[in-house]
């Protein structure tokens, strides 16, 4: 059975992406812990971090810095979180996001209800910011 975020990724349910390649995708979660807050997900089934290959784990990496520092020169905050945790979903995805303070990193403060014209607007502006960034090719549409 798919999981939610294969359904994602396939376009069965809707997602704000703002990042595309062969081996990922990342979009903005519906529960953020802060502006801007995107998950970074293999397109690859992986339950969990340490069942992927290190290839993978790499990639996801490296494509979760270039949209840390998108959210680190939009939102100006004193950190930028990545986390993998996990439970909600059982799919590997990296949390990337602005953080002030530590309960950033309470899952419990994540926002239950989004203004979807705002959420709209943040996808855009980090399509943007990454576009400017030099990584036009992997930013859908």
């Amino acid at each position: 059975m798919s999981t939610l975020f294969t359904k994602i990724i396939d376009g069965e349910i809707p997602g704000r992406f703002v990042w595309s390649d062969e081996r990922c995708v990342a979009f903005l979660s519906i529960n953020p812990l802060g502006p801007g807050h995107t998950l970074v997900v293999p397109r690859e089934e992986v339950d969990q971090w340490v069942d992927a290959s290190p290839e993978l784990l790499a990639h996801l990496t490296a494509v979760s810095h270039d949209i840390a520092l998108v959210v680190r020169e939009l939102w100006q905050p004193p950190r930028v979180a990545f986390l993998v945790a996990g439970f909600e979903v059982p799919h590997l995805h990296l949390h990337v996001y602005p953080a002030w303070d530590m309960a950033a990193f309470d899952f419990r403060n994540a926002a239950r209800e989004v203004d979807g014209a705002e959420q709209d607007a943040i996808a855009e502006r980090l399509r943007g910011a990454l576009r400017a960034a030099g990584h036009g090719e992997h930013v859908p549409a």
